[in-house]
């Protein structure tokens, strides 16, 4: 287990990879892989586990009843997941966890988590500080998904998306998580449709684009101010 890269994530946030062996010790963390494509949790599922993505990436999507899939995250090494399910005995997930390239993921019982040791307590209760923290951002990255879909068409919810990832990397090129089918699932459009208004905004100067690198125009800019 690489406790280096672990005491640099966000859930281990202020321990040294001493104290990282000693809580996974005390955890009893498990650590899976996945195939590209494989299911790691499943919508109905109910775990006790949450997951923390080691390398590779997952999504986190949702499927309606006509097989229609919205994807609501995409985690990278580092990120956790289920959190909140493992937290509440007994909640099956609304929502299915799946592996979007060849994946290695460390699960920590979140009742072990939630229960104090007392050989660890000082680290355990920053381990408890840290996942609140991470709930806390989740819901703001859920929070900013449904201001970039709340637009009716699709150009509002490019700009929405875009303009924000703009200010998080501070930046006129935007580098997205997602491939083109992954963004419309994402921005919940038909691909096609995104497709069309992306070569529509490219003629019109607005900004340029290369799989997943966006450069974004002045016009653009203007126009983001706009709406």
């Amino acid at each position: 287990m690489d406790t280096l890269f672990l005491s640099k994530t966000m859930l281990f946030r202020g321990d040294t990879p001493e104290e990282v062996s000693a809580v996974l010790n005390c955890l009893k963390g498990e650590v899976r892989t996945y195939a590209k494509g494989a299911v790691i949790l499943r919508a109905g599922d109910v775990t006790e586990s949450m997951g923390m993505v080691l390398s590779g990436s997952v999504s986190v999507e949702n499927d309606d009843f006509w097989g229609n899939k919205s994807i609501l995250d995409r985690l990278e090494p580092g990120q956790v997941f289920a959190e909140t399910y493992a937290c509440v005995p007994g909640e099956p997930l609304m929502v299915s966890v799946v592996a979007a390239e060849a994946t290695e993921v460390l699960f920590l019982n979140a009742g072990r988590v939630l229960r104090i040791c007392p050989n660890t307590c000082e680290h355990h209760s920053r381990l408890v500080r840290n996942l609140l923290t991470i709930s806390a951002r989740k819901n703001l990255r859920l929070s900013r998904r449904m201001f970039h879909t709340s637009s009716k068409s699709i150009r509002g919810r490019l700009i929405s998306y875009l303009s924000s990832e703009r200010v998080r990397q501070a930046g006129s090129v935007v580098v997205v998580p997602f491939n083109r089918q992954q963004l419309a699932d994402y921005l919940n459009v038909d691909r096609s449709a995104l497709s069309n208004e992306l070569s529509k905004m490219q003629r019109e100067g607005l900004l340029t684009v290369e799989k997943n690198r966006f450069v974004l125009s002045v016009p653009f800019l203007e126009q983001m101010e706009l709406s």
